[in-house]
Formats: C-alpha cells, structure tokens, sequence
C-alpha cells in the first residue's frame, strides 16, 4: 500500500466519513454473524448436524440472490447518503426480530427469513458503498482507496466476530445469552446509522443529470435497466472477466470455508461447543492474509497488471489447497492464511477494475449483481460441501478438486484477459 497515497486520501474528508460508516458496519457484522454462528453450529442445545444446518443457511441467501440486480437500479435512482443512513436502521429492526424468534425458540422458517433479510438488507449497503467510493477519492488513488477502506472492513469485521465471542462467553451460549448479544449488534447498527448521517447530501451520486438520456429511460424500468447494464458489462471486457474471476473464486472459497467449518466442529475439537474456538483461530488466520493483501497488491499491481496479479493470486490457492491434505491444524492455519490472501488480492483487483471501467450510472447494477454472484455461488458452495462432504470435512478428493479448479480459472483467465485487449493499469 503507497504511504504516500494514503496520506492523500485520508486527508479527505468526505472519504474519511465514508470510510467511518464502512467500519461501524462491518463492525456490527462480525458481531451479528459470531452470534449466528455460534447458535446455528456450536450451540449446544442444538442437535442437527453442521452439514444440515449449513445446508439450511445457504438456503437463506438464495432468494436475495435472485433479487440482488433489482437492488442495482435503485442504487442507480435513489440518494446514496439516503441508503447508507437508513439501511443501518433497518437492520437493527430486523436483528431484533431473529432475537426475538431465538427467545422464543422458534427455529423455523421465521429465523431463517430475518436472517435472510438481514444478509440482504447487507448486500444492498456494501453496494451502495463501492458505487460511491470514487466520488469521494480520484481515480489514480482507487486501487490504494480501495486496499485500505475494503480490508479495514474486512478486519473490523474479524474484530467485531471477537467481541461477538467475547460476549458470547459473557452471556452464554444458549437462547437467551444469545439473544443478548443480537440486541448489542442492533444498537451497533443504530450508531452506524448515525454515523452515515455525517455524510454530505448529494456528494455520492448519482448524478442522473450527467447521464446520457438513454440512461435516464432506462432507469424508469427496472427490467429494461438490468438489460442495458448487461449490454454496457458486454463492452467491457476487462470489467467482464474481473466479475467471472471474483465469482469463480467465491464459488470455491465457500467450499473450503465449510470444509474449516466441519473440521473444526467434528475433527479439530474434542467437545462441538469448543469447536467455535478453533474456527475462530482459523478465521483470525485468514483475517491475517486479508491485511498481507491489502499491503501488497498496491504496489504489485503498480509494477504489473491487475490481471497478472490475479492470475498469480488463482494459483497460489491452488498451491495452498495441497497444504491441507494431512488435515491437521497447523497446515490448515496456513492454507487460511494464504486462502486470505487470495480472497483479498482479488477482490480488490476486481473491484477496483469494475470501477475503473463502468460509468457511474451504472455502477449500483453492476456492483448489486456483483453482490450477488457473491451470494448465489456461496450458497451454491455450501449446498454442494454439506452434501458431499463427510460429516467431519476430511476429504482429500475434494481439496484436489479445488486445487485443480483454481489452476484450470487461472489459465483460463489469464488467456481470456490477453485477447480481450489493452490491459487496464493501475492509474
């Protein structure tokens, strides 16, 4: 990361305010996914297996992942600043709904849906925030802005799941400790909502009045609106592939978080209930490769291209899958960590590709499809590992498979990256 950059932008006001609203956020997420994932794999009073569960909680993200373009258009239409503050409030209501249900004890459709809709609420605020990210930081400095604001997220989020833990060994692992700890992640989102209030009206677009009149028509028609997306995405091939690369990633990245998931709840741990613990350290791992990347891939790709780096990120997981085959924990600690590493270096070669190459009118659609790519390929990921894998995640047929696909994306994607023509730089 160029210190000299940075300097630059955190200078800036506006982004400073952002970047706040970024952080009480995803804050507020790692606090409310700790309390999800202790009470859904590790509680103690519940009896089903991970894999089951697993299973159940991909089933959550579908549904949004079908209505993730819609959310697009209208990050195309409405106030940003609007978005950013309200959403928060949303949430908060919403989190303590599930609360409620978990009181309760109702463990049925009804706590999935609020978990659905929290999840979803999510996507539409993170993509509300890199659709405003360059109005409020120059072009030449998005790679840098990007590094800095999207993993100090990332981390916050790895800090937040610690105070959910923390507070989980506060409260208890059970109902009502749990339902303690999503009343605190609903006043979190409150004081993120607040924060976003600081934002300056009208400075984070969009700015319909400098669109083509073409867009404006296009907005007044959701459906008709995602076409002319999609027809503006085929122009751009760079931007084209650096969706495929991030998405394809996904995909196998959520096969080998569930495979962390199991092996953590049924071959890592003697007790289920001390299984978290482990998956904890594990996340913290990969937490660390997430800030590695955020260091390095600024000045790498200032010395070759997005696209090369990607390439080299795609291989490096396919090397990093061949380190878990004893299925131990130290050589699983590594393989997060580089895993990490991957995950980070291409998403912020992907996002900041994206927003080099899609004019600003379009950026809410295609981030909101980016989201949910993210979330279909996931929950697809997570439903195939629950089916085929063991229930305590030792599979070595599964870990060369992932291997050999992450080698496959890389020359596939290297390939398509060359013919599409002019590589984008850096800036």
């Amino acid at each position: 990361m160029r210190a000299s950059e940075l300097r630059v932008i955190v200078r800036g006001r506006d982004f400073r305010r952002l970047y706040a609203t970024r952080l009480t956020s995803q804050l507020t997420d790692g606090v409310f996914q700790a309390a999800l994932a202790g009470y859904v794999f590790f509680s103690p009073e519940r009896q089903e297996s991970a894999a089951k569960a697993a299973a159940a909680f991909a089933v959550t993200l579908l549904p949004y992942s079908a209505l993730g373009p819609f959310a697009g258009v209208f990050i195309d239409r409405w106030s940003r600043r609007r978005i950013l503050t309200w959403a928060p409030v949303v949430r908060a209501a919403l989190v303590l709904a599930v609360a409620a249900t978990v009181v309760a004890g109702y463990e049925g459709a009804g706590f999935y849906l609020g978990v659905l809709l929290v999840l979803g609420v999510n996507r539409f605020f993170l993509a509300a925030l890199s659709a405003a990210l360059p109005h409020v930081v120059r072009r030449e400095h998005l790679v840098t802005a990007n590094a800095f604001a999207v993993t100090s997220g990332t981390i916050i989020s790895f800090v937040g799941a610690g105070v959910g833990y923390a507070l989980r060994l506060a409260f208890g692992a059970g109902r009502s400790g749990t339902a303690l700890i999503l009343v605190c992640a609903a006043a979190l989102f409150l004081a993120a909502a607040a924060v976003a209030t600081t934002l300056p009206r009208g400075r984070l677009g969009p700015h319909l009045d400098e669109a083509a009149e073409q867009t404006r028509r296009a907005l007044g028609n959701v459906l008709h609106g995602l076409v002319d997306g999609a027809r503006h995405m085929a122009r751009r091939p760079q931007g084209a592939l650096a969706l495929g690369a991030i998405s394809f990633h996904r995909f196998l990245y959520g096969i080998v978080l569930i495979m962390a998931l199991l092996l953590s709840r049924e071959h890592f741990a003697a007790r289920v209930e001390d299984g978290l613990s482990v998956f904890a350290m594990l996340l913290g791992v990969s937490g660390a490769g997430f800030f590695v990347a955020a260091l390095v891939t600024p000045p790498v790709v200032h010395r070759i291209s997005k696209q090369a780096w990607i390439t080299a990120l795609l291989v490096t997981g396919a090397a990093s899958m061949l380190l878990g085959l004893s299925f131990d924990r130290p050589p699983w600690a590594l393989l997060m960590f580089l895993l990490g590493v991957v995950s980070q270096g291409v998403k912020l070669c992907a996002d900041t590709i994206l927003q080099e190459t899609v004019d600003d009118a379009y950026r809410g659609r295609v981030f909101a499809v980016y989201d949910m790519l993210f979330n279909a390929l996931f929950a697809a990921a997570v439903v195939l590992a629950a089916a085929a894998l063991p229930a305590d995640g030792t599979s070595v047929v599964a870990l060369l498979a992932v291997a050999a696909a992450y080698a496959g994306g890389a020359v596939a994607y290297r390939a398509a990256a060359g013919r599409s023509g002019r590589v984008v730089t850096a800036g």
